[in-house]
């Protein structure tokens, strides 16, 4: 058995022997041509390069231990200049015991044309893309520019578009690039749709989105091209409406988009889980906080019992309780709302939660994606700074009041870690929009007839968050040219300075015989109290003088004069000689009211006056509002120098909310009042003149005191009291696509305007020329005396009215049409049943 085995072990090693002298020889060759034997980054040749230097393609092979390259390293060489994108091709080979690297170099860049594209510009196209006129040409980066072009076009709603670009050879190893676009037809949204929406109907919450379905005046918007960001946005506006009106549970669960090849667009669907309805049941503030009394931030809580949950209410008021905390020297304190909800009752209790937070401060505000904007005008709009408290509160209203700027597409604030542990970073994320605007409007109202306007505006002016406009003005009766400045933080505080220098022009109409010309400068300082609530003070001084033609103020009482012509005796209403018994005849061919003639002989009037406003402000939406309060109080008192005095008051409210089935109910209440200072009269042009924009239904100066000479103009005397009162229901045409943007309104209107306290006398001396007496009031061969001719209608009458109307958020401008019949009215009232008025930008 023994024997055996040596024999078995003998022929195996003599096996070893015979087939390891072979491979022993073979590894030996190979490790004698290995470059981990032989090689160095020195001793590498490269071949093939024409632009690229030596030194720089050796440089991408990193040698391991020992200076000598390795396997591994040649292989992350060879990566290295494949990624550089330098190269259409790299080889390593051995070659008489050296390493070779042969490089096919990129060709070189000599144009880059676009073909085809005729909705974007040559400019934005090169703006995007990453291949460069001579650079150097990369087939992966020209295929990416391709899907960056089709993605901006599939932004714009072009999905069909195809990009292909084309490389042509040109001598000396350059290239052209073209870029073939295929533009497509635009792909707009057919449908809009929402499932799960039980207490907002469908027409409410396309208001709510700003998605639209297309239609024949899309082409004037570009809310009806599909854009999956904006659907995205839109989720969160449904949701945050629902959240503003009581459903605490509502979540939109998806927004499902799909094309239809038939209808050739998008198909969007809003799945909605609403929830129930809650209101507050009860509101409680605990602290952990052993010196920090809760109840001292009660008075900052926009949460009421009784009322609808109301999430922004709810986020108002952490922000203002967490701020007032830091003012009271709790830097670090952190408001936690808290809500319990009773789901039977369908009531939830509020509990804000005040805790000491961690200790973090701010390190550093970074700015990025500001091209335009000055960092200082986006770093002031903090009311923290580096160095600071970390406060999440002063963090989110900052975000919104750089969204509210209205400079930036997108702004995000974002949080990165410090230094330390107790140290963040803000990173303030904006992206630039274009601020200025260049605007042609056109429009008519049946007040102030066609109407033009032509005007340029920057709201960045040179990227120092200025505002700057200039606008001419040029209608059928009125004219005019404004110029305006505003200075958001003046002297570094949060106090706008604005500017604004007028002139105007009111020419004669059917509603007034006159003609006034205005010219004056303005300035103002705005102060915003609260997010709803803002003053303003200001100071005016313009000089206003009127103007008559000729028919109506060539009243003569000098029977000497050739201009004198008698006529018969004329009787007015109330039985007062137009004519003395010499048969004056100045009322023949009508003649202007004497307040107008005074205001005519006293010429031009310099008015300066101090003045501000108080508005308070809770509307949904300014330009479409469906629910909140809107405050105007003003006053002025003029007799700062000049030549008027006179101190003016006057309110204006108007509280809308959302009823049934869409139907919004409306009541404007609005008065005034112009009070004497002294023994001083009050100007005629000072009063108050209204008509429909008190009650519908009557023309402009078309109510009030009025001068009763029937052979006169009877013009308008204004009045120094006006009340209104309105109420209103606007309601959308359901039979109609929500895009239209028609709506209908009934109301009823009552007011009145009364008190005239102008001139009503007129002393003369030395004259026989009186103008704008009445006759009977003086005689030819007067030398003194007082003209005392006028007569008119001082009633405290109730006008009323009720109406219908139309309203259109056009693409042409917001338009509105009024026929209102009026109930009750004054005697001499002059009547205007319908009312139109509107205009656009384009």
């Amino acid at each position: 058995m023994n024997v055996g085995m040596r024999v078995r072990g003998g022929l195996l090693a003599a096996a070893l022997i015979i087939f390891a002298a072979p491979v022993a020889a073979t590894l030996a060759a190979m490790l004698a041509s290995s470059p981990v034997a032989a090689q160095t980054v020195s001793s590498i040749q490269v071949e093939g390069n024409r632009r690229v230097e030596v030194e720089t393609i050796r440089s991408y092979f990193r040698p391991g231990p020992g200076g000598r390259l390795d396997q591994g390293s040649i292989d992350d060489g060879l990566k290295a200049l494949i990624e550089t994108g330098l190269f259409q091709d790299v080889r390593i080979n051995q070659a008489g015991g050296r390493l070779v690297v042969t490089v096919v170099e990129n060709p070189v860049i000599g144009r880059i044309a676009f073909e085809g594209n005729k909705k974007v510009k040559d400019e934005q196209l090169s703006a995007e893309i990453q291949s460069k006129p001579r650079g150097t040409l990369s087939r992966p980066m020209v295929q990416s520019d391709a899907q960056r072009i089709a993605e901006i076009y599939r932004r714009s709603g072009r999905y069909d578009v195809r990009v292909t670009p084309e490389i042509i050879e040109q001598p000396n190893n350059r290239v052209d690039l073209i870029f073939t676009i295929a533009e497509g037809a635009k792909t707009g949204i057919k449908s809009v749709e929402f499932i799960g929406n039980n207490a907002y109907s469908a027409y409410r919450l396309r208001d709510i989105i700003k998605t639209r379905e297309s239609n024949l005046l899309s082409f004037l918007g570009g809310g009806d091209v599909y854009d999956p960001d904006r659907v995205e946005a839109d989720r969160d506006l449904i949701r945050r409406f629902y959240l503003k009106n009581g459903f605490a549970d509502v979540q939109v669960v998806a927004a499902l988009t799909e094309y239809d090849p038939e209808k050739k667009g998008f198909l969007v669907t809003f799945k909605i889980e609403e929830g129930q309805q809650y209101r507050v049941s009860s509101v409680e503030f605990q602290s952990s906080i052993a010196t920090l009394d809760p109840n001292a931030l009660r008075s900052f809580s926009r949460v009421n019992v009784g009322s609808l949950y109301n999430a922004e209410a709810l986020e108002k008021s952490v922000e203002e309780m967490q701020i007032e905390a830091s003012r009271r020297g709790y830097a670090f304190a952190i408001v936690r709302p808290r809500g319990d909800r009773n789901f039977e009752a369908h009531t939830v209790s509020i509990v804000f939660g005040i805790d000491e937070g961690p200790r973090t401060y701010i390190e550093r505000i970074n700015v990025r994606g500001n091209t335009r904007t000055r960092d200082y005008v986006i770093r002031r709009e903090f009311d923290i700074s580096e160095g600071d408290a970390y406060n999440r509160a002063l963090v989110d209203r900052a975000e919104r009041r750089l969204k509210n700027l209205d400079f930036f597409k997108t702004v995000k604030i974002l949080t990165e870690p410090g230094s330390s542990s107790d140290r963040v970073v803000l990173v303030v994320d904006i992206q630039e929009k274009s601020t200025g605007d260049f605007s042609v409007s056109g429009g008519y109202s049946t007040t102030d007839g066609a109407l033009g306007e032509v005007s340029i505006s920057e709201r960045n002016f040179l990227g120092r968050g200025l505002f700057a406009k200039a606008a001419v003005t040029y209608g059928q009766y009125a004219r005019g040219l404004s110029l305006s400045f505003v200075e958001p933080y003046l002297l570094d505080y949060r106090v706008a300075l604005g500017l604004d220098a007028f002139y105007r022009e009111q020419l004669a109409n059917s509603f007034i015989s006159y003609g006034t010309k205005t010219i004056g400068f303005s300035p103002r300082l705005g102060f915003s109290l609260r997010e709803d609530l803002a003053l303003q003070v200001r100071y005016s001084i313009y000089q206003q003088e009127i103007s008559l033609p000729d028919n109506l103020r060539n009243c003569n009482n000098d029977p000497n004069s050739p201009n004198f012509n008698p006529s018969p005796a004329f009787a007015n209403a109330n039985g007062i000689s137009l004519v003395s018994t010499s048969g004056l005849g100045c009322y023949i061919d009508g003649e202007a009211s004497l307040p107008v003639r005074k205001e005519l002989q006293s010429g031009k009037a310099l008015t300066s006056s101090v003045g501000y406003s108080l508005n308070y402000n809770t509307l949904d939406n300014n330009r479409n509002p469906t629910d909140g309060l809107l405050i105007d109080f003003k006053q002025d008192f003029a007799g700062v120098g000049g030549d008027v005095t006179y101190l003016k008051t006057a309110v204006d409210a108007k509280y809308y909310t959302p009823l049934v089935a869409d139907i919004v109910g409306l009541i404007h209440a609005q008065g005034g009042i112009l009070s004497k200072i002294g023994n001083n009269e009050i100007r005629m042009l000072d009063h108050f003149q209204m008509g429909p924009n008190l009650v519908r239904g009557f023309a402009p100066n078309g109510i009030g005191p009025r001068d009763l000479n029937p052979f006169g103009t009877m013009d308008a005397l204004g009045g120094t009291k006006y009340w209104g009162l309105s109420a209103e229901l606007q309601m959308p045409f359901w039979f109609l696509p929500r895009e239209v943007g028609l709506k209908g309104a009934v109301y009823a209107d009552a007011g009145g305007l009364f008190d005239y306290q102008g001139p009503t006398s007129w002393a003369f001396t030395n004259e026989v020329n009186v103008p704008g007496c009445i006759p009977s009031t003086v005689t030819p061969v007067a030398t003194s005396g007082t003209c005392t001719g006028l007569q008119f209608d001082n009633g405290n009458v109730v006008r009323t009215s009720v109406g219908v109307g139309l309203i259109w958020a056009s693409p042409f401008g917001p338009l509105r049409f009024d026929y209102a019949i009026p109930l009750s009215k004054g005697q001499f009232d002059r009547v205007q049943e319908f009312k139109f008025g509107g205009g656009t930008s384009f």
